[in-house]
């Protein structure tokens, strides 16, 4: 965890193998996952689900006019515009097609992210096997680019993460990063006596909340200020009014100092990126260490609810005609207001089950939302915890879900409902080992 004419990827040419294939749909076997013309061994890793599968291979960011392709290419309209290098030429390279198919050194430990780390959890991501499985961020790419020459690129694709079930949680959406590199003259060419600064500290320099151990604090202050200085310009270039945003400190593996980004949008605080100064030890692997850098990435469907105040993020997955219709415009900068469409009536259904007792595999959330992600698909729109119950004598811990089934395109029968909320009851009992309290 970002043109004028004609819209066309300036992007390098890259191996082959980095490139996505156009294949029939992924099957998921009993031996093997088979994604994008390629097959990989399954092991007791694997978790990836027949559902998720199906989403590969879909491009939404691809695909013309769908509003996420809209928000790819106003994000590149505004960077190529903006950022010119001396040529004249954009200073951004631009990339939308690499394979989401990556291994867990690139997705984890190109990155820095520690073995222990809890977003390695095979709870939170969807493996292919232990050495392979679906990106979980764009992030994952960012050492190959920076590899390849590239000292500015913006970068595209869909991402995969197991997560919860509610308006703004889908187990597949996509990310825009962005990354600029600098050298000492390029970082202080507009600061007086600039010449005479260094990127960099003599041996022996300490880490503290605002740097990194290997950096001065004036490289680090001019790179926190660009940084801001680009994503606030682009937020403004986006709405063309005044949106509330704030800036949130935080923590990732592979940035310091590191910041959030959020924006209000119906009464609440919304993340839609995160950014901060790239690690250097990254930078070092990838070949340039005597270059620093910022990086960002940002949600592209979170961005877009904002923006086009869509209220429910499986409505970009929808294939009904009175939500696409309105994103086919002539000029891609043209306003669009949504209207949204008749939302049809909810239905509420709750299970309860006791926990698996000590010494049985344990629980997770994320296990049981998957589950009903894969037995309901997109007709639950939302998963809440109602209730969590310790008995005072046994011990014994229960848990209560309400499920709020609702289709974006046309209304559910209670019929129709009552057979999708047993099946997945029934298969919560024989696949995590809970006792049903129904």
């Amino acid at each position: 965890m970002l043109f004028r004419q004609p819209l066309r990827l300036l992007s390098p040419p890259l191996a082959a193998s980095h490139r996505r294939a156009h294949t029939a749909s992924p099957a998921l076997g009993q031996e093997s996952v088979e994604v994008l013309g390629r097959a990989y061994a399954c092991d007791d890793y694997t978790n990836v689900t027949p559902k998720v599968l199906a989403k590969v291979g879909r491009n939404l960011h691809n695909q013309r006019h769908h509003p996420l392709w809209l928000l790819k290419e106003r994000i590149k309209a505004h960077f190529y515009s903006a950022y010119a290098g001396r040529s004249g030429n954009p200073l951004f390279s631009a990339h939308d097609n690499l394979s989401p198919v990556v291994t867990v050194e690139q997705n984890f430990d190109s990155l820095l992210i520690p073995p222990e780390h809890p977003s390695r959890k095979r709870g939170d991501n969807y493996y292919l096997n232990r050495s392979t499985m679906l990106r979980a961020h764009t992030s994952a790419h960012q050492r190959e680019l920076v590899s390849s020459g590239l000292d500015a690129f913006l970068l595209a694709g869909d991402v995969y993460r197991r997560d919860e079930i509610d308006a703004s949680h889908y187990p597949v959406f996509h990310q825009m990063e962005g990354v600029r590199l600098f050298s000492n003259r390029q970082l202080f060419c507009d600061v007086a006596d600039g010449d005479e600064l260094n990127m960099f500290e003599a041996a022996g320099g300490r880490r503290t909340p605002h740097k990194q151990e290997v950096h001065s604090l004036e490289a680090v202050k001019l790179l926190e200020f660009n940084l801001k200085q680009t994503l606030s310009g682009l937020v403004r270039h986006l709405f063309r009014e005044d949106l509330e945003v704030r800036w949130l400190d935080c923590y990732f593996p592979f940035t310091h100092p590191s910041f959030e980004m959020e924006v209000r949008f119906r009464g609440d605080w919304m993340e839609v990126l995160g950014c901060g100064v790239m690690e250097q030890q990254l930078l070092n692997s990838a070949g340039v260490a005597n270059k620093v850098g910022w990086a960002f990435g940002l949600g592209l469907e979170r961005l877009a609810m904002v923006l086009y105040n869509i209220p429910d993020i499986r409505m970009f997955w929808s294939q009904d005609e009175r939500f696409l219709k309105q994103f086919r415009v002539d000029d891609i900068h043209q306003e669009i207001r949504f209207q949204e469409l008749s939302k049809y009536p909810p239905l509420h259904n709750d299970i309860s089950f006791w926990l698996p007792a000590a010494g049985e595999p344990a629980f997770h959330a994320n296990d049981f939302y998957e589950l009903v992600r894969a037995v309901a698909g997109d007709l639950v729109e939302e998963v809440t915890l109602l209730d969590d119950f310790t008995h005072p004598t046994s011990g014994r811990r229960s848990l209560c879900f309400r499920l709020v089934y609702r289709h974006t395109e046309r209304t559910l029968s209670q019929q129709e409902v009552r057979a999708v909320h047993h099946q997945i009851q029934r298969e919560t009992e024989t696949q995590l080992g809970v006792e049903g309290r129904y």
